[in-house]
């Protein structure tokens, strides 16, 4: 009797030593192997930086094919009218979060390039724009679609820890040859409800001092100001067709109403507000 107790109590002490020493489900069994994740390095982050928003120029028919048979491809799709589940709206994926989508292309974001290996895609069926005249006409976004990428936006962002000024549009990670999401796409509003980056307007209006909105501005300053917002943009103080490109994507994420691509005093407020609140340390 005194034996088995012994017997038993050696097998209990064995078992908490292990508790102790391996941590309980720190050891995993991998079938002909085991691990062993007690010793978690502080030396990591998320492989996800980035949410980046795509219209696709097509309706939802040829953007699925684009999307899964072309040479181009997107975590998620969101259709005009979403279709409802039980009440809710349905997002189409079409690539696991875990694995790579080819959407970003050539691209960069604060010191980043090729972002299609640190980001996740959100392609919105839109026709884009059309041109009339000497302009544009842009196609709006349906209320629907924007309630949904709303709710996908937030869970993204959220298990994947995107910060605010990480959540982009194609325009402003390739703004040589993009436009998309485009003018009409509501970042304010979303900022608003925690999605993306938004300048506080008093600060804004505080940073132009007296000037008005359309005074010309230094070209070297404010292009290093969006070179440290995380934009890609020589720093020579010439103004050219690719500094305008740039100037022309930033105003339309943050100032949609006038997407001109000159140089003025409001662009660089809004510039240098935002680095305050989203790049102070840089």
């Amino acid at each position: 009797m005194k034996k088995g107790i012994a017997v038993g109590a050696a097998i209990l002490a064995a078992i908490v030593m292990s508790l102790i020493l391996f941590g309980g489900s720190a050891i995993t069994d991998r079938g002909n192997y085991r691990v062993d994740s007690r010793f978690v390095s502080e030396n990591a982050e998320s492989r996800i930086q980035l949410l980046v928003v795509h219209y696709t120029a097509a309706d939802l028919p040829n953007s699925i094919r684009l999307l899964t048979k072309g040479d181009v491809s997107s975590h998620y799709l969101i259709p005009e009218y979403p279709e409802l589940s039980d009440d809710e709206p349905i997002a189409l994926q079409l690539v696991p979060e875990d694995k790579r989508a080819w959407h970003a292309g050539e691209s960069y974001w604060n010191g980043r390039r090729n972002l299609n290996d640190t980001s996740i895609g959100i392609e919105i069926v839109n026709m884009g724009y059309r041109a009339e005249g000497s302009g544009l006409i842009w196609y709006p976004y349906s209320e629907p679609q924007i309630e949904l990428v709303t709710k996908l936006a937030k869970d993204i962002i959220q298990r994947n820890g995107i910060a605010p000024e990480n959540v982009v549009g194609h325009m402003d990670i390739s703004p040589q040859r993009k436009k998309d999401p485009g003018p009409l796409f509501p970042w304010k509003s979303l900022a608003e409800q925690g999605i993306g980056a938004w300048p506080d307007p008093q600060r804004v209006h505080a940073l132009l001092a007296g000037r008005l909105p359309t005074d010309p501005v230094d070209i070297l300053s404010l292009q290093q100001k969006l070179a440290l917002y995380g934009y890609e943009i020589d720093q020579d103080g010439v103004m050219t067709e690719k500094t305008k490109n740039v100037i022309s994507a930033f105003q339309m994420h943050f100032r949609q109403s006038d997407y001109s691509g000159i140089p003025d005093a409001e662009t660089e407020a809004i510039a240098e507000a935002l680095i305050e609140k989203y790049r102070p340390l840089r």
